[in-house]
């Protein structure tokens, strides 16, 4: 993408790198940018590319909704201020129908923001300004762990270490090669980092795991995430099996140490 700028599409608002249409995608990880700042898309692309991802971008939730329902990219990121529909907005309609994993870009620094977002079904949140060496920390991190495919170049994670065998824990199962989960024979949609902290508490019913060592299930790579982080992961999971089942009661808390599954 060398000197290339981004020019709008009059019809959908999605960019497009010039002269010519949006990139090829030739069996490579595809990467969504959603936001109004014209230089977070240019600069964003540009650094997701030479990483030897494709990108697709939008200058608005509205113009993007219908383009990530259609053709879905592998991972989306989100700014949260935007004009026609926000990035709340926008990701709380995806989560009507796709369990995307999403990271939220946000130059809003109180908590209640990011709890917010987190609670809506994003996987990630990172506050703005921030560093692209982060930012593509945690779009690896969520990619390797939602089997998506790798940037070409990368190695891909031996089979060996990719969780395969489908977990059953009373009316509780998960299935790591689907990404699927069922409570009480009941579909659980989950996003990837939900998935994963759940599935770090059923492999060892009843062992309390504090904050860091979900984390760490969720983001194998060093990542630093914000304790804060899980509670909120958590209560939007509790609420998700809630909505089928309202006596849900499987993940216990012990206040100052962490969670832990009780089997059922």
């Amino acid at each position: 993408m060398d000197n290339e700028t981004l020019q709008p599409d009059p019809e959908s608002g999605e960019h497009s790198p010039t002269p010519e249409a949006a990139p090829p995608l030739d069996g490579r990880t595809v990467i969504a940018l959603v936001d109004d700042d014209r230089n977070i898309l240019t600069s964003v692309s540009i650094a997701l590319q030479s990483e030897g991802y494709a990108t697709r971008v939008y200058s608005d939730g509205e113009a993007a909704l219908k383009a990530l329902l259609d053709n879905p990219p592998h991972l989306a990121v989100f700014d949260i201020k935007m004009p026609k529909m926000d990035g709340m907005e926008l990701l709380r309609r995806l989560r009507e129908h796709s369990a995307l994993p999403v990271i939220f870009l946000t130059s809003k620094d109180h908590e209640q923001d990011e709890e917010a977002g987190l609670e809506l079904g994003a996987d990630d949140y990172i506050a703005k300004p921030f560093s692209l060496r982060l930012l593509l920390a945690r779009i690896r991190a969520i990619l390797r762990r939602s089997d998506a495919v790798l940037p070409e170049g990368a190695a891909p994670q031996p089979e060996s270490e990719r969780p395969t065998e489908t977990i059953e824990r009373g009316r509780l199962v998960m299935d790591p090669s689907r990404h699927q989960v069922t409570w009480a024979g009941r579909a659980v949609s989950l996003t990837v980092t939900e998935f994963l902290i759940l599935e770090a508490l059923a492999q060892r019913p009843g062992v309390i795991k504090s904050r860091n060592q979900l984390m760490d299930a969720a983001y194998p790579d060093d990542v630093f995430v914000d304790d804060r982080t899980v509670d909120s992961h958590i209560k939007r999971m509790r609420r998700k099996f809630r909505a089928v089942d309202d006596g849900f009661a499987a993940i216990d808390t012990l206040y100052g140490a962490g969670y832990s599954f009780a089997e059922s």
